[in-house]
């Protein structure tokens, strides 16, 4: 596959506005999210501050979002990024069961609420994994626990099952639920992942289970677990006024870079994000 100038991860107005500068600029540029763009952004009931678009719902402000990115000819890959390798002179970005490649990265995959599980860092790469499709082949004939968040954690679960002997799903939120028959369904909230060396047990607020390894399918991963070695401060990732992380040639914009949540701000981090990555390729070129 060839190189992409700039990988951009999420599809709200960050991710969007970032999108929009790199193709203005002449780049080749990979966006990863969901073409049907944030769903925060259209479940908001009514934008005031955004100029231009005075008192706007949240669906029509996705709608002109997504007719933007139509008449540009911007697409997303609708694939969930899991990590992201930084390579030296590139980046190694893992999507699902894919392996991409980009010159810089922008993180723009809004913030991330809620604190880990207990053990989860811990327990990272040693039994738990934020994906199935990447991971599933290694738990051929044990047992596997899904804690999901989104529609996507079912297609994984189900995926899930061609391997393992036993898969367990947990769900959290009130997600409609279509659920394989061979998938036993959990309605205990997770609160801790224990082992030793490795995953061995799920606890919950009522039970404990004995597992294998455990998959934490959220609509996006944390960005210290996204990025080794990524600057962290309040669960926002440090950036400076160009939108540079510590790390050279990945950027960061709108929630997931700090305070205020703001469209018109994120949208706004976005441009600039573009912008410096722009500048980063001209200068290693």
């Amino acid at each position: 596959m060839e190189r992409a100038d700039i990988a951009i991860i999420g599809t709200g107005p960050a991710g969007v506005s970032a999108a929009i500068t790199a193709k203005v600029r002449n780049k080749k540029t990979i966006l990863f999210g969901s073409n049907n763009l944030s769903e925060k952004v259209s479940k908001a009931q009514e934008i005031l501050n955004y100029p231009g678009l005075p008192s706007l719902s949240g669906t029509d402000f996705s709608m002109k979002l997504k007719g933007h990115m139509d008449d540009m000819g911007i697409s997303a890959i609708e694939k969930k990024v899991s990590a992201v390798y930084p390579m030296g002179d590139y980046f190694g970005i893992q999507a699902s069961d894919e392996m991409y490649e980009a010159k810089s990265v922008i993180i723009a995959t809004g913030v991330i609420h809620g604190k880990p599980f207990s053990g989860e860092k811990e327990f990272l790469g040693k039994g738990v994994s934020y994906c199935a499709t990447c991971d599933a082949a290694l738990y051929k004939g044990k047992i596997t626990a899904v804690i999901g968040y989104n529609e996507e954690a079912q297609q994984e679960a189900k995926f899930l099952t061609e391997f393992a002997k036993k898969v367990y799903y947990f769900p959290i939120g009130n997600k409609k639920l279509e659920l394989d028959e061979n998938i036993e369904l959990i309605t205990e909230f997770p609160k801790a992942i224990s082992g030793n060396d490795k995953v061995e047990c799920l606890i919950t607020d009522k039970n404990k289970y004995e597992i294998d390894g455990v998959f934490i399918l959220r609509d996006a991963v944390a960005p210290d677990q996204l990025v080794s070695g990524l600057d962290i401060a309040d669960n926002h990732v440090e950036v400076n006024l160009m939108m540079e992380t510590n790390i050279r040639g990945l950027f960061a914009c709108g929630d997931i870079a700090g305070k205020p949540y703001q469209y018109v701000k994120a949208a706004g981090q976005g441009n600039v994000a573009a912008l410096s990555a722009v500048s980063y390729l001209n200068e290693i070129k």
